[in-house]
């Protein structure tokens, strides 16, 4: 049974993408915060109304986050 869905978020062009790679969710935002946000919304709405068990979640999942970020130029 698992208790977190696992999500990647990486830098696109404009917008930051969330994808999760338990359930088929995918949304993007203009900030950090906003993307989060935005992942959230989508993944309850994904599974409102659903068979959490069925599916192999805990009553309750938690979001699991791996952010992509590009390293700070080295400034001198």
């Amino acid at each position: 049974m698992k208790h977190l869905i696992k999500a990647y978020i990486s830098r696109g062009e404009d917008y930051y993408v969330a994808e999760c790679m338990d359930i088929s969710v995918v949304t993007q935002g203009k900030t950090l915060d906003q993307v989060v946000e935005n992942l959230r919304e989508a993944v309850a709405l994904h599974l409102e109304g659903e068979n959490l068990e069925e599916m192999g979640f805990a009553p309750h999942p938690g979001l699991l986050l791996t952010i992509e970020l590009e390293p700070i130029a080295n400034v001198a």
